[in-house]
């Protein structure tokens, strides 16, 4: 048996499966793609998290849409996060290319463009679905991680939300916080202190500081309503295919404190909402997040250990979390243990550190008996990537580096008239696009501090009233003391000496 056919049998052996799959391209042995010794990756494993890394211009995008547009294919939903503004292309078919073919005929798959079905989302201003939550549904533990805060602090949002649970003032936005923080200080310090002890001054004027700088971010246009609900991100179009929702975030690449905290608060309500899948055999939703390095780069060890924590606990939900970044160290080592699927694009050893981030990558992998893993690395090329999952037993498969697939969709952005298009037919644009500010815990609390002012202010006159009449009282009555003539006069003593002598003269 010759070198490729042995290493023919190893990658069949390795990468057979039992279950459904999808496939993402086929093995290269010392440079040539092996045609028909497929890297299949089973779906049952997809919920066991995975990484995209590679440089600059070495297709990690493009590989992150090859998987989205397969698990559609397979009826699994996919949430995409759109830095670049490069992923709206999956909604139309591929033109095709003369390349395309020669590579799929390497392959041994053949190629059948395809468009998909799409929503697209938004954070901020920009056109698409708008995706909302409320604050009492972020809770005071993870609100207070996303604002970075003290023991003390923490204890204070604690009770500001007990306030209002007990009060019945909805939380919905960040001006509802920022009321009730204020009267907690102000108008209602007494009732406060009186119920739940006093409140600090200094850490109310802290925590409000934090919240203003989040607004500054954008956040002001994330909390409210009408909230999302992660339900929808799971939707099936008319043919069986998994929706593709891509939540634009090209105008957030300098906000990475909004972007933690939409991620944050949906891993949250997804990890609360959805119910436990245990042993199944395929995955319930995917995430992809591009630039995951935004998430980790300035988070404090508070927001690290809860994005740990859900990592960890969420793919019993049925739900795969995939991070798309350029090296493996931007992702914590928590974090990177966990990711079961590895898609590894060529690095650049351009530094004594690309190097040693080289080494530390390549440990990374099972070693293997065809390749050097380090000089891969560089020398890969563009669509081609070193791959290891794990198999239904959970079990690493073989390394392979993978000439890869290519997307069956337009690898390119939609234009302008393609996107209002896609926005214009949405049912959740419709559903969720309204702005909708009902009664909640500000105008309650205004309406309350107005009423105690006009209470006061009446208190005050009546007061002021009362006084007027005392004093007035109170001179009469020094007066008539101070003067000893009238006294005199209307004296009994003084009144019978008078008629004494009135009477003696008439006789």
């Amino acid at each position: 048996m010759s070198a490729k056919e042995e290493f023919y049998a190893h990658i069949e052996k390795g990468y057979t499966t039992k279950g459904d799959f999808i496939t993402m391209g086929a093995a290269m042995l010392e440079g040539e793609t092996v045609t028909g010794a497929y890297v299949k990756v089973p779906l049952k494993t997809l919920n066991r998290h995975g990484l995209i890394a590679g440089a600059t211009g070495t297709g990690k995008t493009k590989t992150l849409q090859i998987i989205a547009e397969n698990l559609s294919d397979k009826g699994i939903p996919v949430l995409l996060m759109d830095l670049k503004g490069d992923l709206s292309g999956i909604a139309q078919p591929s033109p095709g290319h003369p390349k395309i073919d020669e590579r799929h005929e390497k392959i041994g798959l053949p190629f059948e463009p395809k468009s998909f079905p799409v929503e697209i989302l938004s954070l901020s201003e920009q056109d698409g679905v708008k995706l909302r939550a409320t604050v009492s549904e972020f809770g005071p533990i993870l609100l207070s991680r996303i604002l970075d805060l003290s023991e003390t602090q923490e204890g204070i949002v604690s009770v500001i939300f007990k306030y209002c649970d007990d009060n019945k003032l909805p939380l919905l936005d960040l001006k509802d916080f920022k009321k009730v923080l204020q009267y907690a200080t102000g108008t209602g310090k007494k009732e406060f202190a009186k119920e739940y002890g006093r409140i600090s001054t200094s850490s109310t004027g802290t925590i409000l500081r934090k919240i203003i700088e989040l607004e500054q971010q954008g956040a002001d246009l994330f909390f409210g309503e009408k909230s999302f609900d992660v339900e929808d991100l799971t939707r099936i179009d008319e043919n069986g295919r998994g929706y593709i929702n891509i939540v634009r975030l090209t105008d957030i690449q300098d906000r990475p404190k909004l972007f933690s905290t939409f991620m944050l608060s949906l891993l949250a309500e997804i990890y609360s909402t959805f119910p436990e899948q245990g042993d199944s055999d395929r995955p319930e939703l995917i995430f992809f997040i591009d630039e995951a390095h935004l998430i980790f780069k300035e988070a404090s060890d508070a927001l690290l250990d809860q994005i740990e924590s859900i990592v960890k606990l969420i793919r019993s939900k049925g739900i795969g979390l995939y991070f798309v970044t350029q090296n493996p160290t931007d992702v914590p080592n928590a974090v990177l243990a966990q990711l079961g699927l590895k898609v590894q694009h060529a690095l650049r050893a351009f530094t004594a550190r690309d190097r040693k981030a080289i080494k530390l990558t390549a440990e990374n992998y099972p070693i293997s008996e065809y390749y050097d893993t380090k000089e891969v690395l560089t020398s890969l090329g563009i669509g081609e990537a070193l791959i290891t999952a794990l198999d239904e037993k959970g079990r690493p498969t073989p390394l392979a580096a993978t000439m890869l697939r290519a997307p069956m969709s337009r690898m390119d952005i939609l234009s302008d008239t393609e996107l209002d298009s896609v926005i214009n037919n949405s049912k959740l644009v419709r559903k969720y696009n309204d702005i909708i500010d009902r009664e909640s815990a500000y105008e309650i609390l205004n309406e309350k501090i107005e009423r105690a002012e006009e209470e006061a202010e009446k208190e005050a006159e009546k007061e002021v009233q009362t006084r007027r009449t005392y004093t007035k009282r109170t001179t009469t009555r020094t007066s008539t003391r101070q003067n000893p003539i009238i006294k005199v006069l209307t004296s009994a003593t003084f009144i019978r000496g008078v008629l004494g002598v009135l009477k003696k003269v008439i006789r």
